[in-house]
Formats: C-alpha cells, structure tokens, sequence
C-alpha cells in the first residue's frame, strides 16, 4: 500500500538507475526474490506503466532466476506484450456492456494466447479475453482505478464501479479544502517513509540516482552542539 502511495502522489514508476537498470529490473534479484513479495510489486509497477527491457543477456537472466526461485506466472507475465498492465476493454462484439470499462491482465495463458483480467469493478469479475480487445491505459494519480488514503495510521483503499466515480471522488478530495485534501501530510509523511524503505533495501548500489518526482524531500535541520548562552 505504500508503494500505491508514492505512485498516487506522482512517483515515477519509470524511474532508472545510475546504470540505466529500471525499477522492475532491480526487484528481480535474489534478495528480493528470498522475501517473497516480488510478484505484488513487479504487478503494482506494470499497471501504472514501468517498462523493462525484454531482449538482452542480462534480461534472459532475470527471467532465468525468477523461474529458478518459483515464479513461473510472473516470467510468463512478463514475456508477454500485456501481462500485469492495466487495459481498456474496447470492440468486445458479444458483450458490448463492457467496452469502455477497465481491467488488469492478471495471468497470461500461452497456450491460447489470452489473458485472465479482474474488472476493476466492486466484484472484481474474472474475465478471458483476447488480446485484440484489449488496450493499454496505464494508472496516473488522476486515473488510477481505486484510491488509497492513509488515515490514523491506517491505509484505506476505495473502489468503484467505474472510473468515473473514481476520478470524481479524487476531484472531490482535491476540492474539499486544506483539510481533506487528497494529498495529506500524514500521506506525504507515509510515502517519503516508504521511498526510504524501499531505497534501504535496493542498497546504495541499486538506488535510483533522481529523487522521487511529486515527493519533496524534507530538510532536515542540524541542531548545534554545545550549551544554549543565558542572556
């Protein structure tokens, strides 16, 4: 939900680092892939957009260890053109209700060639589509699909029936005044500790070199040492 928080506050899921590697390349790591929570965010990337390199010595690489440590779904996801990316659902002849509406390719199916999508509906319908009907419409903190709000020190997630109501529930928000504005400073103050979480466990090495974008970064201020004078 943190990560969601960065990305809501306008993150760059495409961010690389000082070595060109992008954000999703440096998630497929045995580090990473000991803790077990590498599909949840190599997902959560590709559905706001972050790109990979999908030819090369070094990628056929990562998509070697990943099958090495079990993560045979994810391989598959990331070979194929729209695995794990959030699609419009568009000419569908036999169930015109749902063009327009929007999903997630959740699964690739390589024997059919197809997908296994979630609706980004309230009951998250499981679909199997063809490729053709599907198109791209990466996340942005203006169309993101569902909303996380970090409230008390917990996070909340909305959804919505359609994107309309989720864009107007973030129009809403940012028009409610300063105090429930969409962007809090209890949320700003979340998000900046989880870029510094996040940039921990990549390493000094791995580390983006651009600071997160719509994240300012805080000052901190240095207190003097010695005795306070009396006046």
């Amino acid at each position: 939900m943190l990560m969601t928080l960065l990305l809501q506050l306008g993150a760059d899921a495409d961010l690389r680092n000082s070595r060109g590697l992008t954000s999703i390349q440096l998630l497929l790591c045995d580090a990473m892939f000991e803790r077990g929570d590498v599909s949840s965010r190599v997902r959560l990337l590709l559905s706001w957009g972050s790109s990979f390199i999908r030819d090369g010595a070094e990628w056929r690489n990562k998509l070697s260890r990943a099958r090495e440590w079990g993560y045979h779904k994810l391989a598959d996801l990331l070979e194929s053109t729209l695995g794990g990316r959030r699609c419009q659902i568009v000419n569908h002849s036999s169930r015109p209700e749902l063009n327009g509406k929007t999903c997630v390719a959740d699964e690739y199916l390589p024997e059919s060639n197809q997908y296994k999508v979630t609706l980004e509906t309230k009951s998250k319908d499981v679909l199997v589509l063809n490729p053709d009907i599907l198109k791209r419409r990466d996340r942005t903190p203006q169309d993101c699909g569902y909303y996380v709000e970090f409230k008390n020190g917990r996070t909340i997630r909305h959804d919505f029936d359609s994107n309309e109501d989720c864009q107007a529930f973030i129009a809403a928000l940012n028009n409610d005044g300063e105090t429930h504005r969409a962007v809090t400073e209890e949320s700003e103050a979340a998000a900046e500790q989880a870029a510094a979480e996040l940039l921990a466990e990549l390493g000094p090495d791995d580390s983006p070199s651009v600071p997160f974008s719509g994240c300012k970064a805080k000052k901190s201020k240095k207190k003097k040492g010695g005795k306070k004078k009396r006046k």
